[in-house]
């Protein structure tokens, strides 16, 4: 069996390096999902928010520094984020293209950059123990066929050497699009859209560092929400690391 498996990945290495494909950025021919220049221009070096990624910010910026206590008595549930770039064009592409065109392998090369990313924030022994997807609703997933962020979660966890999870956060009812929604309508729209759908989770997540995967970030509201949902179940630390951020 593992021969076989062994020989299926050979025979997927020989099959990428024999056919070049287009980048899903630029187009240009080569043999990587994205090429050498957009990768380089994608994660260049950026100011951020610690917390949410907020471009061109040194430190906190203004809404995770003075978090509201009405509207968070608990704090932020978000305790950083990482990406890999703006969600901005042509970048957009890349999961515009993953989402709604089923370019798969996109995920895979989000997930090795995530990766490179996550090492590179975290000292040994503080990665993640633990990667959640943002679900889909039920229906939602049956009209895509996939859940981009779990594509991203599945070859991320093996990069990192540890853990995800499917099944441990689903949705409890779906949600309106966002993409109308000023912040307060977001927040309102996700509050209550996540439960922890395993009875013994509590006891699996208690003091763990989880890290929850999206594909993008643009308010922050759906992460916070499931954020919290998390860390009302034991988590003692989340860390959104997400595919590109709405500066």
């Amino acid at each position: 069996m593992r021969a076989g498996r062994g020989f299926a990945r050979q025979a997927a290495r020989l099959w990428h390096a024999a056919l070049p494909s287009g980048c899903l950025v630029c187009a240009a021919v080569q043999r990587d999902v994205v090429c050498a220049d957009c990768a380089g221009t994608l994660m260049r070096p950026v100011a951020r928010c610690p917390r949410c990624a907020t471009p061109g910010s040194r430190g906190y910026c203004g809404r995770c520094a003075n978090v509201d206590p009405v509207e968070d008595p608990a704090g932020d549930p978000l305790d950083a984020t990482l990406t890999l770039g703006d969600y901005a064009a042509p970048f957009d592409k890349l999961v515009l293209r993953l989402k709604f065109g089923a370019r798969l392998p996109a995920a895979g090369w989000i997930a090795a950059r995530l990766a490179l990313v996550s090492r590179a924030c975290h000292t040994q022994g503080n990665l993640p123990d633990l990667l959640v997807p943002i679900p889909l609703s039920p229906a939602r997933l049956a009209e895509r066929g996939f859940n981009q962020a779990w594509e991203i979660a599945r070859p991320l966890a093996r990069h990192l050497g540890v853990r995800a999870s499917a099944t441990l956060l689903s949705r409890h009812r779906d949600t309106a699009s966002q993409r109308t929604l000023d912040l307060p309508a977001r927040l309102a729209n996700q509050r209550q859209a996540f439960v922890i759908r395993d009875a013994a989770a509590p006891r699996e997540l208690q003091g763990l560092h989880v890290g929850l995967i999206d594909d993008v970030m643009t308010t922050g509201a759906t992460l916070r929400e499931a954020a919290r949902v998390l860390k009302a179940h034991g988590a003692a630390r989340v860390t959104a690391l997400v595919a590109l951020r709405t500066p």
